[in-house]
């Protein structure tokens, strides 16, 4: 799997979402200043190469759909954070975001217990 740009991933992020869309669909959902239709469609043709994104041709037209999900490439994006950043090492990640993040001894052991849970399931 390769990453995603900023933009790249602005568009995943609105056809996960949407689930299909066409690139009239996706511009719509995108925040002002809405960048050009050719420029939308031209990063679409890009995810296609990436092989995040597959068409359905509709007429004159394509219907553009994901074919990695988001929780796949949140797999990958928190992999990579993790590798590039932290050394591989998880309790390194969390020490930071629990330091950024100013979090208090309670509110540790709230996501403690959400990470229990979650493994447990």
């Amino acid at each position: 799997m390769k990453a995603l740009t900023r933009a790249e991933e602005q568009i995943m992020q609105i056809l996960w979402d949407l689930k299909e869309g066409y690139v009239k669909d996706i511009l719509e959902r995108m925040d002002d200043p809405k960048p050009a239709y050719n420029t939308v469609s031209t990063f679409i043709r890009i995810l296609e190469k990436k092989g995040f994104v597959k068409h359905h041709p509709v007429g004159k037209s394509h219907l553009y759909y994901p074919i990695v999900t988001k929780d796949e490439y949140r797999s990958y994006s928190m992999k990579r954070l993790l590798a590039g950043y932290f050394g591989g090492s998880f309790s390194k990640l969390a020490s930071f975001f629990a330091k950024e993040e100013n979090l208090d001894l309670k509110q540790l052991e709230k996501i403690m217990e959400e990470v229990k849970d979650d493994v447990k399931k």
